[in-house]
């Protein structure tokens, strides 16, 4: 997908597609539903954030 900022729009090179940033989310989630609660979300979230965080430090 390439971003285009002039139609705020992100169209697929391979077939043309063009949709608008919560059109792409909400695709996204039709093809993998998410499984966790708001909770484990969070959680995860935080975890991988603190992941990243860490890491960069390391440098």
């Amino acid at each position: 997908m390439r971003y285009i900022a002039s139609t705020k729009h992100y169209v697929c090179q391979s077939c043309g597609l063009s949709v608008t940033q919560q059109e792409l989310i909400e695709l996204k989630e039709k093809l993998h539903p998410s499984t966790e609660s708001d909770e484990e979300e969070k959680e995860r979230r935080r975890k991988e954030y603190l992941k990243w965080w860490l890491s960069s430090k390391k440098k």
